[in-house]
């Protein structure tokens, strides 16, 4: 069976999306590949399809027990033979899988790089014929990424083991150009094919919201509210704020479920089951959750404290929409979520080893990544694009789908109160000797009685109280346009403000600084956002072919054919989405088949599912149609 014939049989798809199919060509070719392709856009079909057309039993190295399962619990109900191997397994379970290696009853196995430490499960694995091994998430492999696993790092040794070398074929959503440099040297990849296939996710709607520290809970709850048809993830930086979040939301009447490190692992299996199987349709949790989540129908992602870095962000903010349907990603940012980021970073090292340079260095990259962080926080320039950019991908200046391209803004000269900034900082510099951060001048501007400012003596300086009819939060938007301008930048070691290399031109030489402002401010209680169906861009499906036909959510028939998937996966005892997900039902809906044969024809429908399902669901079809007949003829 060739590529585009498994494509169709085991995952329903009639194309490949774009990079899909040179890299299956490149791996069947016997080359090595580094696949960058964003979350949902199609990375295991890449080494899927190649593991049913190798001989032998292919490995797929993954980080996280939930991925493992979501992915083994998918291919199955696709009908194609995988098993994992982790430490959730029993004894009993493990000798199962290990006698179903030795009698070659799975095309895939699924394996966490600890595993790699076994002897015993190597001496099995190394009796078998392994074509090929996929790393998953192979950012992991980078010491300087934001989910570094040392494990990852015997993954070479592994392949080198092995009686024959098979193709190694590595695949993250996000690295930037280092982390790429990383991974080809860290796994050891020889000549690999790489392909980037773009890190825009056009169904995702990205926002940012400030709030002040006291509105940010009711917002958080306006926010889900207005989203209780819709699963979702609430990201929150530390335990504690999880706990306080999740006891809220339970509160408010939300059926939320609650996921940190310091929960007991019997509690985070529970509660992680319940979110996968649409029970608490709410996840309220710390980045310990969600890496390698395979849950296609996550309506939003909502981060309650800003990420200590952009690739972070981006990770976790991809775990919505990866059916395609249109999704939000909102982050509420407060100043405060810098100091808690700030801390974290420096709790990253060991007692005692504060003066090692390399956890130094690390702890500055850590430092220099928070700054680009909070950029994307501050800016007032198209979010799409300030993320693509970080990633090295082209870009249009307007995405015309994240919130400060939807806001209606107008350009305000700012170049007074750019002057009175800039002068002030340099007056407290020639007065200290010294650099300050962005409070104290501030402080200054506005006239502050502060002992701090009184006791230095900058309550003489001619700038002091220049702005003392201006609002803080406004001072600090010119400062923040400053430095996204580069007529100020952060010196993040010091967390002091310096003039760019272009201030004397607006202090000296005339030049203009002009600042986009809100029209008219945004409600605090609501999201702004494109109407729905305006925004209703549907990129391709995971594994290709066209994108489903945008069905009004209120279709009759979209909503009968989701209470018979949810009725079929409760029979079942699997999660909705693993019958068939958000996007195959819409493109079911528009396509409304009549026969097997024009039910095959839907997109994310294979031999298998057809075959499973397909006569429930074409009953479904025919009485919604009946019933339409007899309501149009009174009947």
């Amino acid at each position: 069976m060739d590529k585009s014939a498994i494509l169709r049989q085991y995952f329903g798809h009639s194309s490949f999306r774009g990079g899909q199919e040179e890299l299956i060509d490149a791996i069947l070719a016997g080359r090595d590949v580094l696949g960058i392709m964003p979350t949902g856009g199609g990375k295991s079909i890449c080494y899927q399809v190649p593991a049913l057309m190798l001989p032998g039993l292919s490995l797929v190295i993954s980080p996280l027990i939930s991925l493992m399962k979501d992915q083994v619990a998918a291919l199955e109900a696709a009908g194609i033979p995988a098993a994992f191997v982790n430490s959730s397994m029993t004894s009993g379970e493990f000798q199962v899988v290990c006698a179903g290696i030795r009698a070659g009853k799975y095309r895939l196995l699924y394996v966490a790089p600890e595993r790699l430490d076994n002897e015993g499960f190597l001496s099995l694995i190394r009796s078998q014929q392994v074509p090929l091994v996929a790393v998953d998430e192979a950012h992991c492999v980078s010491q300087w990424g934001q989910d570094f696993r040392p494990s990852y790092l015997r993954v070479a040794g592994f392949v080198d083991s092995l009686p024959s070398r098979p193709v190694v074929a590595a695949f993250t959503a996000t690295a930037t150009e280092g982390v790429r440099e990383d991974i080809t040297q860290g796994l050891a990849l020889r000549d690999p094919l790489q392909m980037v296939t773009g890190f825009d996710r056009p169904n995702l709607h990205f926002s940012v919201r400030s709030p002040k520290t006291k509105e940010k809970l009711p917002l958080l709850l306006s926010l889900l509210e207005e989203r209780r048809d819709k699963s979702g993830i609430v990201y929150c930086a530390t335990r504690a704020k999880v706990e306080q979040v999740w006891e809220a939301l339970c509160q408010s009447g939300f059926s939320a479920a609650r996921y940190h490190a310091g929960l007991p692992a019997e509690e985070r299996r529970q509660n992680q089951e319940d979110f996968q199987y649409d029970r608490k349709p709410v996840m309220v949790a710390t980045n310990a959750f969600g890496m390698g989540i395979d849950k296609s129908n996550v309506g939003y992602v909502i981060h309650y404290n800003m990420p200590k870095d952009l690739e972070s962000y981006y990770q976790e903010a991809g775990r919505a929409g990866r059916d395609g349907e249109p999704a939000d990603c909102i982050l509420l940012f407060a100043p405060g979520d810098i100091y808690t980021a700030k801390f974290l970073i420096g709790q990253g090292g060991q007692e005692g080893e504060e003066e090692d340079p390399e956890r130094l260095e690390r702890q500055q990259r850590d430092l220099d990544r928070l700054d680009v962080m909070t950029g994307y926080c501050k800016t007032r320039s198209c979010l799409r694009g300030y993320i693509l950019g970080y990633f090295g991908q082209s870009y249009q200046q307007r995405c015309e789908n994240c919130s400060n391209c939807c806001i209606p803004r107008r350009e305000e000269d700012i170049t007074v109160p750019a002057q009175m900034i800039l002068s002030c900082l340099l007056r407290v510099q020639r007065k200290l000797g010294y650099y300050v951060g962005g409070n104290l001048i501030q402080q200054v501007l506005r006239g502050s009685r502060n002992q701090r400012v009184t006791s230095l003596g900058l309550d003489k300086l001619s700038t002091y109280g220049l702005m003392k009819d201006k609002d803080r939060r406004l001072i600090q938007d010119y400062i923040d346009c400053l430095k996204e301008k580069g007529y100020l930048y952060l010196e993040p070691a010091y967390e002091t403000l310096r003039p760019g290399p272009q201030a004397d031109q607006v202090l000296f030489h005339g030049e203009k600084v002009i600042m986009e402002v809100q029209i008219i401010d945004d409600p605090p209680m609501k999201e702004a956002r494109p109407a729905r169906e305006e925004r209703r861009r549907h990129p391709a499906r995971e594994g290709g072919g066209m994108a489903a036909p945008a069905v009004p959510e209120e279709n009759g028939l979209l909503a009968a054919l989701r209470e018979k998937r949810t009725q079929l996966a409760q029979a079942a005892q699997v999660p909705a989405y693993l019958v068939f997900s958000n996007a195959t039902l819409a493109d079911m809906a528009a396509k409304s088949p009549s026969t097997i044969e024009e039910f095959m024809e839907v997109s994310g429908v294979g031999q298998v599912k057809a075959a499973r399902y397909g006569t429930e669901f074409l009953r479904v079809i025919s009485d919604y149609r009946d019933e339409e007949r007899r309501r149009r003829h009174g009947k």
